[in-house]
């Protein structure tokens, strides 16, 4: 039996948002602003699950009211931080990297280590727009930001 999409669910945008699986307080405070400004403008924030930047964006969505959807590598549900409303269960390890790249319409990336340079490298390769607030500096095709607003601003112009 193959599923309808609806024309309501496929306009729906789903925003990547990359990082540090730990970071520092000001990079979490950061996500968490880019979660608010993608719950606010009605994306659906798609991000690996765990914890650092993707448990700050998922927090900044939550609290505004917006829905998350949240790729965890293992194979527990439980493993997903607690602003997750969906988590997909992958047992793929680091490569449920490419599952979030290729789930999410657009992608902002803040601050990380080598998990965030596969996944600069996964959105290079499939010419996936990325908007970069202080992440690795690999491609000219990666537009920068100089804050959670213009990010997400960005990100959604992209796609417009």
């Amino acid at each position: 039996m193959k599923l309808k999409e609806t024309k309501k669910e496929s306009k729906k945008i789903f925003v990547g948002v990359i990082g540090a699986g730990t970071c520092s307080k000001k990079i979490c405070n950061t996500a968490e602003e880019v979660g608010k400004y993608i719950a606010k403008s009605g994306a659906i924030l798609v991000c690996g699950g765990l914890g650092g930047v993707m448990e700050g964006a998922a927090k900044g969505v939550r609290e505004n009211g917006g829905i998350t959807i949240g790729i965890i590598p293992g194979e527990n549900r439980g493993d997903a931080n607690p602003y997750i409303d969906y988590p997909i269960v992958t047992g793929f390890g680091e490569g449920r990297n490419l599952v979030v790249i290729r789930s999410s319409d657009v992608i902002i990336a803040l601050p990380g280590k080598y998990g965030t340079l596969s996944e600069l490298a996964f959105c290079l390769k499939l010419e996936k727009p990325v908007i970069s607030l202080g992440t690795w500096d690999v491609s000219e095709r990666i537009i920068k930001a100089k804050d959670a607003k213009e990010a997400v601003k960005l990100a959604l112009d992209q796609i417009k």
